[in-house]
């Protein structure tokens, strides 16, 4: 809140700035640097089909579990001591698992892993609204940017970090980044010890009230933005996952296919800086939604109906589609007042949002296998483009999620979570 941001020193401030862009840049590196490194990892840890597939659910599924527990965490330890909780994990997770011996040590230390990076995703948006509630666009803005960004890196110096030592040198060497990022918010955790926080809730008249509880469950904001964001998710893991396959099975090369997928992912830059700062002077964000799904449609029909030709233009279609996920992370603030609002709408959305994403891309396979059929797998995207837009046309209307808690007494309880 503002209150937060004006009694933290600008030192503070721009340490918690450098935390949140480098938290950002390290959240991806676990999901999408083990891909290209499988088949020198199956050297060591025989994968099969069904260990691959798991391999290939862990992000969403991790991701989708601590979302939905992170906010618990937030309202008993506070944003930095959670943040350093995930982190830790993370950390740890990255490191012994590059030691295992076997494939499903190996899994085990990669959800740890995934759920340190599940419960960052989650306080992000929170930690924006507490130290920079003034610059919320500005902030989100560098923040999607620097995901962006981490989703481009880790992909592409995986393989040449593992040639210049092997797979476990270049998995192992994405730690050392989370490990960075410790350092900014030990520093912040320590520094906050030294700043005086009011004792009672505003407005109470001196007497402690009992912290007031957000339920998301029954929030139609919460659900708005899950349901947005299990649509807009859905079809990025698809591509993630089912691109170059499809691509190479219509006709095109290893190497061209791959490329695809990597255009893809890069175009997620121009618009992760674009959205939040255009998208909050919009009176009905809907507008940009629709411009984006105009994009994703596009994408869809051009890489169904014209694999192989002229495939960029379609790919980047569907790469400037990922506008989407930018208005999702940037839609935690604006549709929250509190900074303990906008932890529980984070989790709850990305929570139900990447359990979304889990099921739809396996859901894909199957039904491309069962049918023989890529237009029956690509029409599932047609049902995730229709379920977004129906997430978008509730959180279109400028209701907060705490607006459940109409009097002035429980908001002031909210704000002393803060």
């Amino acid at each position: 809140m503002a209150k937060d941001s004006v009694s933290t020193p600008i030192r503070g401030r721009i340490g918690a700035l450098l935390g949140i862009l480098l938290l950002a840049l390290s959240l991806r590196a676990a999901v999408v640097s083990v891909p290209p490194l499988l088949s020198r990892i199956e050297a060591d840890i025989p994968f099969t089909e069904f260990t691959t597939g798991l391999l290939a659910m862990l992000a969403p599924i991790a991701f989708a579990v601590f979302g939905l527990l992170t906010p618990r965490l937030i309202k008993s330890f506070g944003l930095e001591k959670t943040l350093i909780i995930s982190l830790a994990l993370a950390v740890s997770g990255q490191v012994a698992r590059v030691f295992m011996p076997e494939v499903y040590s190996f899994l085990a230390l990669s959800i740890v892993t995934l759920a340190g990076y599940g419960m960052g995703n989650v306080v992000l948006p929170p930690l924006v609204k507490k130290y920079f509630p003034e610059r919320i666009g500005l902030v989100t803005s560098g923040y999607v940017t620097m995901l962006a960004v981490g989703t481009w890196m880790a992909p592409q110096f995986s393989v040449p970090l593992a040639n210049v030592g092997n797979w476990q040198t270049s998995i192992g060497s994405w730690a050392l980044l989370s490990g960075i990022v410790l350092i900014p918010w030990m520093v912040q955790l320590f520094a906050d010890r030294g700043v005086k926080r009011p004792e009672h809730a505003p407005n109470s008249g001196g007497v402690v009230h009992p912290i007031a509880k957000i339920n998301p469950w029954k929030s139609k904001v919460a659900w708005g933005l899950a349901i947005y964001l299990a649509g807009n998710s859905a079809q990025t893991y698809v591509y993630f996952t089912w691109l170059p396959p499809y691509l190479q099975d219509r006709g095109l090369d290893e190497l061209t296919a791959g490329n695809m997928l990597a255009l893809f992912a890069i175009l997620g830059l121009p618009v992760s800086l674009l959205v939040p700062l255009w998208v909050p002077r919009l009176k009905h964000p809907i507008i940009a939604v629709l411009i984006f799904t105009a994009c994703w449609i596009i994408g869809h029909l051009g890489i169904f109906l014209s694999p192989t030709h002229n495939t960029a233009l379609w790919v980047c279609a569907a790469g400037l589609g990922q506008g989407t996920f930018a208005i999702a992370l940037l839609m935690m603030n604006l549709r929250s007042r509190t900074t303990y609002g906008s932890g529980v709408l984070s989790g709850f959305a990305q929570g139900l949002g990447y359990a979304g994403a889990a099921v739809v891309p396996m859901l894909f396979g199957v039904v491309q296998k069962a049918t023989d059929s890529w237009g029956a797998a690509f029409s599932m995207l047609a049902g995730c483009l229709l379920v977004m837009l129906i997430g978008a046309v509730i959180i279109n209307s400028p209701r907060t999620i705490e607006d459940d808690f109409q009097s002035t007494e429980d908001l002031g309880k909210l704000e002393r979570i803060d």
